[in-house]
């Protein structure tokens, strides 16, 4: 359920190597597409060619988001030597510079597999090597418990969507990918082609090490410090998840869940050691309650409905719903609700360059829009009232639509991604119901204040760290 062919292409048994073409689970351990990968290296008796790549020029791409893959990218190199396979990262120095790449290496290749991802420019780019490439392309979803093809259809409620997780997950659960693949036992090492090296040479490692330049965002990449940032929350951060004293912070993972440099598997893995968790603690009934169904303390509830439930719902809408970034993959109530509207006056109305540059009247928006821009993150409470508020004060619901994609696509670490499409379309409607009473501007949408914010959390700290 989890291996996709994309084409025809048949298994070349006389290649020298199988490919793994590393696009979205850029990771060596708790990887699907690994182990397919070394399944094939195994029945075929090859070695595995490890191709982890970066263009240059991809939307919205930034030296912040440039550097946090790189820095995956020497974790990887390191743990490939450490386990003797060959390990091939290529940061395209030039838009265009590593056109060809792909083709040659899998020209010498028995197969190649890569990453299912539903979002971005990455289904798009895999259909299309599937027509070019010469030989079998399969791409393997490592993205949730869930697979994505368990559902046959696009969920537009989250209540919905936990109700078929709560019935369809226990049969996936047992089925979870290899913790440490290449530890069992070497493979012959592949050699790449000189000439292929001469033409596209491997990035070194200083630049892949690289670290932040002043004023970017200082947020290390890679599975280390995904490992690192794993094992501090659950250590100091966990018991607190949702407390509302405690203010609105996150859990710091979701960058490296977004680059596939920490799998869901590690970290459900993780959660379920510390609650001393088994299967047998799930409860029969699939209700789409929030707390109570897996039988563990009610943070990690509260924690894995995030991880799971909305994290596995944005996958399945965007695998299923190829409009799942378009006004119109709203619900009907909500475009209803949001055209009805659509002649009111906004006061005050902001268009993005003041938006961007955080210079709006409300103090905890421009703080949260600078934390975006100097950080690259967001907390989640903090992150659904800077959209709101952007709804409310943009000239209508498709121009705030197109500024909420670019502020968050730009800026944020984890963004261009099926969790951030979500949250995003959240702001508009998308897996919430109609309140009332209606309010001008946004209809029966949901509402929220920044007032009320500041009445729940304790924000003045933040207030001062993010001042202008």
């Amino acid at each position: 359920m989890r291996i996709r062919e994309i084409n025809r292409a048949p298994v070349r048994k006389a290649g020298r190597y199988v490919l793994y073409w590393m696009i979205a689970a850029r990771r060596l351990r708790a990887n699907f597409a690994l182990d397919r990968a070394l399944e094939l290296c195994r029945a075929l008796g090859r070695p595995l060619l490890v191709l982890e790549a970066l263009r240059a020029d991809f939307p919205w791409a930034s030296a912040p988001i440039r550097r946090f893959v790189a820095q995956g990218m020497a974790d990887n190199l390191a743990a490939a030597a450490r386990r003797g396979v060959a390990y091939y990262p290529y940061l395209e120095p030039r838009p265009g510079a590593g056109k060809g790449l792909l083709e040659a290496l899998a020209a010498k290749a028995c197969a190649v597999v890569t990453d299912e991802f539903p979002c971005f420019f990455l289904p798009r780019m895999v259909e299309a090597a599937g027509r070019r490439l010469p030989v079998r392309l399969e791409a393997v979803d490592s993205n949730g418990l869930l697979p994505l093809g368990a559902a046959a259809r696009a969920f537009e409620r989250a209540l919905d969507f936990r109700r078929h997780l709560q019935k369809t997950l226990p049969g996936h659960l047992a089925r979870v990918p290899g913790g440490d693949p290449l530890a069992r036992g070497r493979l012959p090492r592949a050699a790449v082609p000189r000439n292929i090296l001469a033409r596209w040479p491997r990035t070194a490692p200083a630049t892949l090490g690289a670290t932040a330049a002043p004023g970017e965002p200082a947020v290390r990449g890679g599975s280390r410090a995904g490992r690192r940032r794993m094992r501090a929350f659950f250590a100091r951060g966990l018991a607190a998840y949702g407390d509302r004293r405690r203010g609105p912070e996150g859990s710091g993972l979701s960058p490296y869940l977004h680059f596939g440099h920490l799998g869901v598997h590690e970290l459900f893995r993780e959660i379920a050691r510390r609650e001393r968790w088994s299967p047998e603690k799930l409860a029969l009934r699939a209700d789409g309650r929030r707390q109570g169904w897996w039988g563990m303390s009610p943070a990690a509830e509260a924690f894995l409905d995030q991880l799971v439930t909305w994290r596995e719902a944005g996958f399945n809408f965007c695998f299923r719903r190829r409009d799942y970034d378009r006004y119109g993959s709203l619900p009907a109530w909500a475009r209803a609700a949001l055209e009805g509207h659509a002649r009111d006056p906004r006061r005050p109305l902001y268009r993005l360059p003041a938006l961007e540059a955080a210079e709006t009247h409300d103090p905890l928006w421009n703080a949260s829009q600078r934390q975006l821009v100097r950080e690259g993150r967001l907390a989640n409470y903090l992150r659904m009232l800077w959209g709101k508020k952007i709804l409310e004060w943009s000239p209508s619901p498709r121009e705030a639509l197109r500024i909420l994609i670019h502020l968050n696509n730009k800026y944020a670490l984890d963004g261009r991604d099926p969790n951030s499409y979500s949250g995003i379309f959240w702001v508009l409607g998308r897996y919430d119901r109609p309140w009332s009473p209606a309010r001008p501007v946004l209809g029966r949408v949901r509402y929220m204040s920044s007032q009320r914010a500041l009445g729940k959390f304790p924000l003045l700290a933040y207030l001062r760290r993010y001042a202008g």
